[in-house]
């Protein structure tokens, strides 16, 4: 009746994408970005599994790009059916795709200029902003806790995940007349008590569980504990005069910085010195954020009435301007960069650690899960010599990490969540996590009573 096939975040924490079959029809859970080695990435994100024009429907869970950031290429293969997602995803979704084709046009055109002097053949981008201009056509916002059905047979849901701005758990119900299956797909599933968002929906209805496992056998610390280290690395920055990089999703966790460097700054817990938000994308995505009040918890609204903007003030300037980004490397400390991306792969970031990676002077502060075989991993890991488009570079910089900032439930956030839905739950399948993640949560599902519990593999496919 419904057939189940895993194509992408198998075993790994980025490329999302899933097909659902009814006899009817064929729809996509996600259709996310690999991100790894680039040639690895680009040869995955360029080869679809499937013909593009058989799919009918995309189900978008969020705005992040490893779950959307393919759609643009799906669109240019022949996909002209629809996305949907909730009202915010959309918003974001069509800022997100855009500065990802324009990321990927500016690199290649560095790179390529990097190969020529090797004397070796040009690259090109994944896809181009024309391709993310037509795949905005295809998006289609819904409300939470509404049923739609995007195909006959199938009706979907959308509950609150408490993940970023406008993040989903998606809710499936398929029926041939007779029988029903109900599945909830629980990738990327949010922490209790985060700011801004909301606390994840409580799914309790369904008998098939997708859910993710980025922080398999990990356990955050507190957000107490994250504010700490924070106030601590930018003293530090200020007594050495120094510059403070943040490579940061510009999506999200950029906004919950600033509003965290906010509120320590109004309580006099941290220095005033100058941050910049240098990422055209992070600036539009805090103007959506202030568009969509109804996604904010009751802290964030209190927040607000005691101030104009939560993500804005007086020490605080966005960056736009190429040439003003250009200058912060001319500069001298003590001041905070943050920006994208948050793994230090593509953007801005780039050019900031290719010029401040050998001072000793400066800090990278790291805060976000970093997946393998990113720059940002390579840093987390110590090594002293990386590479940055395409040419080495000795790392003298010191390196930070903060954990406590995600917004991923670790692996006790998921196992409490997955509980309040026992008794249902009839089959569960553990996806987007690296290998030991994901059996570690499958472990702890199992123990939960979870009749059948699956990590599967690239391509595995499932009769629900």
């Amino acid at each position: 009746m419904l057939k189940l096939t895993f194509h992408g975040a198998v075993r790994t924490v980025t490329g999302s994408m899933h097909l659902i079959e009814n006899g009817r029809g064929r729809i996509l859970l996600d259709c996310g970005l690999y991100q790894g080695r680039r040639q690895e990435a680009f040869e995955r994100n360029r080869h679809l599994p499937f013909p593009a024009d058989s799919i009918d429907a995309v189900l978008l869970s969020h705005a992040h790009i490893d779950h959307c950031g393919n759609i643009p290429h799906l669109v240019r293969k022949g996909f002209s059916s629809e996305v949907h997602c909730t009202r915010a995803t959309a918003d974001l979704a069509a800022i997100m795709l855009l500065d990802s084709a324009r990321i990927q046009e500016k690199d290649v055109e560095y790179v390529n200029k990097v190969r020529a002097r090797h004397g070796e053949p040009p690259t090109e981008p994944h896809y181009t902003t024309e391709d993310a201009e037509k795949a905005q056509d295809c998006f289609v916002g819904h409300a939470y806790d509404r049923w739609f059905s995007p195909l006959s047979g199938i009706r979907v849901m959308f509950r609150d995940a408490g993940h970023i701005l406008g993040s989903a758990l998606t809710v499936v119900e398929a029926s041939d007349g007779s029988r029903k299956v109900r599945l909830c797909y629980a990738v990327d599933l949010g922490r209790e008590d985060l700011p801004i968002l909301r606390d994840p929906f409580v799914v309790s209805d369904a008998e098939v569980l997708i859910i993710e496992s980025t922080y398999g056998g990990r356990l955050h610390g507190s957000l107490q504990a994250a504010e700490e280290k924070l106030i601590r690395v930018i003293s530090e920055t200020v007594e050495r005069k120094g510059k403070l990089l943040i490579p940061a999703f510009a999506l999200e966790r950029t906004q919950e910085l600033v509003y965290c460097i906010h509120r320590l700054t109004l309580a006099g817990k941290l220095p005033e010195l100058p941050i910049f938000v240098d990422s055209p994308l992070a600036i539009d995505a805090t103007d959506i954020f202030r568009t969509h009040p109804e996604c904010f918890d009751e802290q964030t609204n209190r927040f607000m009435q005691m101030v104009d903007d939560p993500f804005g003030f007086r020490h605080l300037r966005y960056v736009r301007d190429v040439e003003e980004s250009k200058r912060l490397n001319r500069e001298k400390g003590p001041f905070i960069i943050i920006a994208a991306s948050g793994m230090a792969e593509h953007g801005r970031i780039l050019h900031h650690l290719k010029n401040n990676i050998g001072d000793p002077g400066t800090t990278v502060l790291i805060v976000s899960f970093q997946a393998e075989n990113t720059l940002g991993r390579r840093l987390v890991e110590g090594q002293t010599r990386v590479r940055i488009f395409g040419e080495e570079y000795e790392r003298r910089c010191r390196i930070e990490v903060i954990d406590e900032f995600s917004a991923h439930a670790d692996h006790q956030g998921i196992v409490n969540w997955a509980a309040k839905g026992l008794g249902r739950w009839k089959r569960a399948f553990v996806v987007h996590g690296e290998e030991q993640a994901s059996l570690a949560i499958a472990g702890a599902l199992k123990e939960l009573g979870i009749p059948d519990v699956v990590v599967p593999t690239p391509g595995l496919s499932v009769e629900l």
